[in-house]
């Protein structure tokens, strides 16, 4: 059992919070590891609590994601809330409920919006997402063009079903860099097997070998920073906060959870406890962050 800490509970162990506020998606990815199955999320005042003890226990930024974070109605005003609160706010979204007039009323409030591409053309892209995603993201990143100062991540899970396609989605997102004001980036991820429902990951996964490779394919071909995540730099990276409300930290293929985020007194204690990586979390938290105050 936890006793009540009396000092200050500032942390320096995490820069970044992933705050999961719905697990409600259009998408039914089969590699998806994010939380599953949670009908009843925090309401937006429990939620506004929540980000302020993000920024209390000393994280410099905040992730909305989920599922989609654009399924909750209050998806703007949460954004807006850690804005206000002084908190770099990034959008984490599948891209399919992005609209103009969001981005119109809540895009001065965003650091950085993540966008998933699975493939460079929809034949590639709907082995894994619905049809017409491939459509929307290209949508989506038209619409960006007139909000240069939102940071623009695209990622894409490799699979079994893309790995020959990543080169084409790198040069994709480069040509688009070239064609907009913003900060561009690209995230490639070697799927992880984590997960809340059961997954066929012997037809997903690709080995370290061929995401090493995939590494070397690419490097020097773009123009535009690309960073690459294996499993072994994805595992322990993260410290999430659940629909419910509970701090979770992943370890390999668990979602270890450590109870209430908003009862947790010593959250310095809690952290150092767990498997969470802080130096590889530090120095990934960086890499963006060097982005942003370049703009």
């Amino acid at each position: 059992m936890l006793r009540p800490y009396k000092g200050a509970i500032m942390s320096t162990q995490v820069a970044t919070i992933d705050f999961h506020v719905t697990s409600e998606c259009n998408m039914e990815c089969p590699y998806c590891w994010g939380p599953q199955g949670f009908e009843h999320p925090v309401d937006t005042d429990t939620a506004f609590r929540l980000i302020a003890r993000v920024k209390e226990v000393g994280a410099r930024r905040i992730v909305f994601t989920g599922g989609d974070p654009l399924k909750r109605q209050d998806a703007g005003a949460l954004i807006q809330q850690a804005h206000a609160i002084g908190l770099q706010v990034a959008l984490s979204t599948t891209g399919d409920e992005l609209t103009a007039a969001f981005l119109e009323e809540f895009g001065r409030y965003l650091n950085l919006i993540s966008l998933p591409l699975d493939g460079a053309t929809e034949e590639v892209n709907k082995r894994t997402k619905k049809e017409g995603h491939f459509a929307a993201i290209l949508r989506d990143l038209e619409w960006l063009r007139g909000h240069p100062a939102i940071d623009v991540k695209i990622c894409t899970p490799v699979t079994r079903h893309n790995l020959a396609d990543v080169p084409n989605i790198a040069r994709l997102a480069d040509d688009y860099a070239r064609t907009t004001a913003a900060k561009v980036f690209y995230n490639v991820f070697q799927a992880f097997p984590r997960s809340m429902q059961p997954r066929q990951w012997a037809e997903l996964l690709v080995t370290a070998e061929e995401f090493a490779d995939l590494q070397r394919q690419i490097a020097g071909q773009v123009s535009i920073p690309v960073n690459f995540l294996s499993q072994a730099t994805l595992d322990r990276l993260y410290v999430m906060i659940f629909p419910d409300g509970s701090l979770v930290i992943p370890s390999g293929p668990d979602f270890v959870s450590y109870g209430p985020f908003l009862e947790i007194a010593d959250f310095t204690a809690v952290v150092a406890a767990s498997q969470f990586d802080a130096a590889k979390h530090l120095r990934h938290s960086r890499w963006w962050e060097k982005l942003t105050k370049d703009q």
